[in-house]
């Protein structure tokens, strides 16, 4: 990686202006899954050892523009406070004058937290004048919200950019660093035999990573909603499956292109209804009748998948195979995420649904990285510049 980290720049004494991805679940008042909290604490912890006070900000869900007590962020300072062992204030606000005020005030040790930046419609416009006044909040910037790199609002592209201008530095934490890394080798320089897998409901949606994929990876995997267009662009009946019509020449393409290289389910879970209780059955993916509908993958396809898995030296998972919300329909990506915590490869899972499962399988300790980032990672993976990593200061 060429961009700047906390490790190249002296913080002590400085006022660290901190972007992270604390986009977490919230239920009557408490985090129900502080898995992005914890992935921060490195950075924070770094910091505050070595002489700093922190300003952190973050956004929490969707707002639209306008305060909220839904989505405020005190919460998460509650449960940052814990995992810290220390006070972190909550502020009222991201901007204004009592804010200003109390980020002035701050010695070295101390941590702020400040109130939700979607609660103004600025952040998401990268409204500059916004991004100013988030800027004067710090000396300096670090960005460790890999999570919503790919997005240029006014804390992620915007801040960096005017601390620059104003002659200070914009790093990267060491989340971000992680997740630039594991990503960046998987694609670039993959220990040998890569195997990728991709699953979730739209081919649409990963054009463009399946087509850079084929061309880095030795095998390719497929399952989820978008296999069903594949099997369609085969040929196959798919019932009332999820197909996506417009992207069946897309699939006959990757179909040509991919060839042997490209594997897709051999058998798959159909029910007569989008529903936990629902009746099911496991057939060939040519089978499929009327009125009935793909929802998982079968036994067979565990079994196919972890042959084509079997010498992988790395392995990239993003999406799951079935309707994992559903626990009826969650069997092929769990049982996958266990062959996977058994392979002694690397492991990269590639955040958002994925990251979700294994997290709910039990065995994340057991993969190499889990990204904090689903679509994040999705466009890095494809190639795409990532605005809130391309703003960093290079070395």
């Amino acid at each position: 990686m060429n961009k700047k980290t906390v490790r190249d720049v002296d913080v002590s004494g400085k006022r660290v202006l901190m972007r992270v991805d604390f986009n977490v679940p919230v239920k009557e008042g408490r985090v129900t899954d502080d898995t992005r909290i914890r992935a921060s604490l490195p950075t924070i912890q770094y910091l505050l050892g070595h002489g700093a006070a922190i300003v952190l900000m973050s956004h929490l869900g969707r707002p639209k523009g306008k305060p909220n007590p839904e989505y405020s962020l005190a919460p998460v300072a509650a449960r940052l406070s814990e995992l810290l062992g220390r006070p972190v204030r909550q502020l009222s606000d991201c901007i204004g004058p009592e804010v200003e005020a109390a980020c002035a005030a701050l010695q070295p040790g101390d941590v702020v937290l400040l109130e939700n930046l979607r609660f103004h419609p600025e952040e998401e416009a990268n409204d500059p004048a916004f991004a100013g006044r988030l800027a004067a909040l710090g000396d300096l910037y670090v960005n460790d919200a890999f999570g919503t790199a790919h997005r240029a609002h006014a804390s992620t592209e915007g801040v960096a950019r005017v601390v620059r201008e104003r002659g200070g530095e914009a790093v990267a934490g060491f989340l971000m660093e992680k997740e630039l890394e594991f990503l960046g080798r998987a694609v670039e320089e993959p220990e040998r035999p890569f195997v990728a897998i991709l699953g979730g409901a739209k081919i649409s949606d990963k054009i463009g990573v399946i087509e850079r994929l084929l061309e880095k990876c030795d095998r390719l995997l497929i399952g989820g909603g978008m296999a069903n267009t594949f099997f369609k662009a085969m040929g196959f009946e798919m019932g009332d499956s999820l197909v996506e019509a417009e992207a069946v020449e897309t699939a006959r393409s990757l179909l040509e292109r991919g060839r042997s290289r490209l594997v897709l389910p051999v058998d798959v879970v159909i029910a007569d209804a989008l529903d936990n209780d629902a009746q099911t059955r496991v057939v060939a993916p040519n089978e499929v009748p009327p009125g009935w509908r793909v929802l998982d993958v079968g036994p067979k396809t565990i079994s196919t998948f972890e042959s084509a898995l079997g010498g992988a030296r790395t392995v990239l998972w993003n999406g799951p195979l079935g309707v994992f919300e559903m626990p009826r329909f969650a069997q092929g990506t769990f049982a996958l995420a266990k062959v996977l915590a058994g392979l002694g490869a690397i492991t990269i899972v590639g955040g958002g649904d994925s990251a979700a499962a294994v997290q709910q399988s039990g065995l994340a300790d057991r993969f190499s990285h889990i990204s904090t980032g689903g679509g994040a990672s999705l466009e890095f993976l494809e190639g795409r510049t990532l605005p809130g990593v391309a703003v960093l200061s290079d070395r």
